[in-house]
């Protein structure tokens, strides 16, 4: 799909749909601005059916109007803000991610889109918002449908702004939406074709494209490192897993420049080891490297936000099978930093990874460290699904977090790290056990990853509820999320 942007009050461009902006507004009221000239031109058809419609502006809401020639689009489609007093970042991305669907639903292939201010920041949300809403993982369909399907081809947005600010804002707002398509595209993908050493293979093609140093470690330097964690894990597959550290540095510094270390779990299919899953808990479990993806992801629009920290991104890949050399519960295994840790549970080995991967990580010389994974289904429990459980062992990082999630719409929500809960995963033949039963489950998952943050600032996002959906609506598509992208990118830009 291609995104432009032309200096234009957009009314006259021929189109197969005009998006126009509309604020909340009582039932009754006159259509302004652009939607009342419109209306003018309509004939007064357009007040008429969003009378009749009860089309009221309420974000996320459209209503789809033919014009029957009378102006150079054929369809208006007008895009609900919300409420003038609540219009932000989510409000604009919501609303034009919503129309552009509907525009796209109704079989348009070329769509003109007005904005709703002369911000910067406006055309960037809504070009994200764009993209999102029609991101579509069709690999995998047969050739009937595919010559069925419904796509965009072009969006161009208009408005008053400057050609080059707005061509610098489309830059970054489509870097921003296809970092979220590249986390989607690999959580979408079975587990026999991303396993890890293909996930490297994809790291190796970010690095390439964006200008970034990678390191990849495989079984022999794992073990050069003394990482029997991930080790251990890997150990029941035919694929063995990879460790894979990319590097991004600034173009400059400053005094206030940060070195950020994010770690991802990347477990590209859990069968659970030999505390096997059920059938119904494997269904989704592709999507077990959600974690990985999302960093990988972020790493691919640093250059074009112009992040000014240097960022050490580290994905932990490995799949969780079984067979004769698979680790087994009671197996004690000893992590990169020394501690030592008895498995009661091989599905609780998503902690194991990421336990090596945060002290590579210290090891690098961050100032700082977040790590995502799809860790528990007691975080899913706790705050249900589209939510994502926050930890942290420093206050400013977490703000910094939640300032940041804010900003993309992503619902996050601070959880405690119960320091009596520690009991539940002390070992009595080692350091610590890798699970701590039920009760309190991502609190203590929690705790035993900071074990491994080597006395740094450090948090932990547990997106188990929040990786995957079961529904499409507003710019979200039903299955992979590519959750947390946009927060890692708002948290490094700052």
């Amino acid at each position: 799909m291609k995104i432009t942007y032309q200096k234009s009050d957009g009314i006259d461009l021929s189109t197969d749909a005009l998006i126009v902006p509309v604020l909340a507004r009582k039932a009754g009221d006159l259509l302004s601005g652009v939607a009342g000239a419109l209306d003018e031109k309509l004939d007064g058809e357009l007040q008429k059916l969003a009378d009749e419609s009860e089309f009221k502006g309420k974000r996320g809401a459209t209503l789809i109007v033919p014009t029957l020639g009378k102006i150079a689009a054929r369809r208006v489609v007008l895009a609900g803000l919300g409420d003038e007093m609540g219009l932000n970042e989510e409000a604009i991305r919501r609303g034009y991610g919503a129309a552009v669907t509907a525009a796209r639903d109704a079989g348009a292939r070329s769509v003109v889109a007005l904005l709703v201010d002369d911000h910067t920041d406006s055309l960037v949300q809504a070009v994200e918002g764009a993209q999102m809403a029609t991101y579509q993982f069709d690999k995998y369909f047969g050739t009937a449908h595919s010559a069925s399907g419904k796509a965009i081809d072009a969006i161009i947005f208009a408005g008053a702004l400057d050609e080059k600010t707005a061509k610098d804002a489309v830059i970054v707002g489509s870097a921003v939406a296809n970092a979220v398509a590249l986390a989607r595209n690999l959580g979408n993908e079975p587990g026999s074709v991303l396993h890890p050493v293909e996930m490297a293979e994809q790291a190796k093609k970010v690095a390439k494209e964006h200008g970034l140093s990678i390191e990849i470690l495989g079984p022999s330097e794992m073990d050069a490192n003394g990482m029997g964690a991930i080790r251990a894990v890997g150990k029941g597959s035919a694929v063995e897993p990879r460790l894979i550290h990319l590097t991004y540095k600034p173009s400059k510094t400053s005094s206030e420049s940060r070195v950020i270390g994010l770690v991802g779990k990347c477990i590209t299919f859990d069968t659970g080891g030999y505390s096997i899953k059920p059938y119904e808990g494997m269904l989704e479990m592709k999507s077990d490297m959600s974690g990985g993806s999302a960093v990988l992801g972020a790493m691919t629009a640093l250059k074009a936000i112009d992040c000014p920290h240097t960022v050490h991104a580290v994905i932990c890949a490995a799949e969780n099978m079984i067979s004769g050399e698979a680790f087994r519960p009671g197996d004690i295994l000893t992590a990169s930093n020394g501690v030592t840790i008895e498995v009661l549970s091989t599905d609780a080995e998503g902690r194991l990874v990421l336990a090596d991967g945060l002290v590579f990580t210290a090891k690098q010389g961050v100032d700082e460290i977040v790590d995502l994974a799809t860790l528990t289904g007691a975080a899913v429990v706790a705050l249900g699904e589209g939510s994502t459980a926050l930890f942290a062992n420093n206050d400013e990082l977490a703000e910094r977090l939640e300032n940041a999630a804010d900003q993309a719409g992503e619902h996050v929500w601070r959880m405690p790290l119960t320091d009596f809960l520690e009991e539940k995963i002390t070992s009595e033949i080692g350091d610590i056990k890798n699970t701590g039963g039920r009760g309190g489950g991502a609190i203590t998952a929690a705790l035993f990853l900071q074990h491994f943050s080597e006395g740094l600032p450090w948090a932990h996002l547990d997106i188990a509820g929040s990786a995957r959906s079961t529904k499409a609506g507003g710019y979200t598509t039903k299955g992979s999320t590519g959750v947390m992208v946009r927060t890692l990118l708002n948290y490094v830009s700052k």
